[in-house]
């Protein structure tokens, strides 16, 4: 679909990621429920599992996390999706005390038909509200599901689900690394977002780590300022995927000619908080000797990211705690379903300082 930059995938971790994902996208058939699934842990034992995880700070204070704002990035379900259908995981996550969900398309592989209303409804059926979707940018074919090529098509299916918020997985690359490049696209996603805005809903891209590199043409210019310069604030959102910027301040907090660039990823959201609705929350052990990218991908609470200073940051914004949106992620987990029980336990028992 989307043009590659560089040939060498199979040794890219997050090319791989960024493809598989793209291949998830779209409206295809899906599953209705399927078998039931184990009984989620008590209440006290997922409590005491994440205290026993690697956090940061469980005090006595007021809830780091905002009541009704956690949601979970369906990508990370695909393989119960898949085999056991859209109701059975989500009664799982209405367990786990998840309020939202992300779509990362509206079928997941899952077998037997199902159609936008019935994914409606089988979202609400158990409580959860659906949040947003990832969508492709654009692709060679006129025909495919993206915001390119089918505009009207991807923001019909979004309202017909409901959908506050709607954006793509697919970094700015299309016309390549140079600043021009960047302003191209930045110009489509203006325009994606004033005709998603006509219809009552928010356009977003989702970062990786690459977005906070260099231009290719401008070395002494970061390509994500370029993106947050050249769209238009109210028309062009941004979901932070909080792990993928931690690895972008690993990668690229040195200019390629060694000058020093550095940057802290919170400093993004607390400039313009208003431009970052959606959250991706994982995790990472930080590990620069045996990762090519600074960080390993783990269940959130087992990492080294600091989620109660990164949300609590948030929270003291304006409209902090009503204006943004937390979906857990892990992109390849041991075990979803634990890795959903465990990621919600922990973010739940974080509690404030000095309150």
């Amino acid at each position: 679909m989307s043009r590659m930059r560089r040939t060498e995938a199979a040794n890219d971790p997050e090319l791989v990621h960024r493809l598989s994902r793209r291949n998830m996208l779209g409206v295809a058939a899906g599953a209705t429920a399927a078998a039931l699934l184990g009984a989620a842990a008590a209440p006290a034992a997922a409590a005491a599992e994440a205290t026993a995880a690697k956090g940061h700070g469980h005090g006595h204070g007021r809830p780091v996390l905002p009541p009704g704002r956690l949601g979970i990035q369906l990508y990370s379900l695909r393989d119960k999706v898949a085999t056991l259908g859209f109701a059975a995981v989500f009664a799982e996550l209405q367990k786990y005390g998840y309020d939202e969900v992300e779509y990362a398309g509206y079928s997941q592989g899952s077998a037997g038909p199902i159609s936008l209303a019935q994914l409606k409804r089988v979202t609400r059926d158990h409580g959860l509200r659906p949040i947003g979707s990832h969508v492709g940018y654009y692709a060679s074919d006129p025909g495919a599901y993206t915001f390119a090529q089918n505009l009207d098509r991807v923001l019909d299916d979004a309202a017909a689900l409901g959908l506050p918020h709607i954006g793509t997985a697919s970094g700015p690359w299309r016309y390549g690394s140079t600043v021009d490049g960047w302003k191209r696209c930045a110009e489509e996603f203006n325009r994606f977002g004033a005709a998603a805005r006509k219809r009552g809903m928010k356009f977003y891209q989702h970062n990786h780590s690459e977005e906070f590199s260099f231009a290719s043409d401008r070395p002494d210019v970061r390509l994500y300022d370029v993106l947050l310069a050249e769209t238009d604030p109210d028309l062009v959102h941004l979901e932070m995927d909080i792990f993928w910027a931690y690895v972008g301040q690993y990668r690229y907090s040195v200019r390629p000619d060694g000058t020093p660039a550095p940057f802290d990823p919170l400093d993004y959201v607390l400039d313009q908080p208003h431009r970052y609705p959606l959250f991706h929350v994982k995790d990472g052990d930080r590990d620069d000797t045996a990762v090519p990218y600074g960080y390993r991908m783990t269940d959130v609470g087992d990492g080294d990211i600091d989620y109660r200073r990164f949300i609590s940051a948030v929270n003291r914004t304006r409209h902090g705690r009503s204006a943004h949106h937390w979906q857990a992620e892990h992109d390849n987990p041991v075990d979803s379903l634990t890795f959903a029980r465990r990621s919600s336990a922990h973010l739940h028992t974080l509690r404030e300082k000095g309150r």
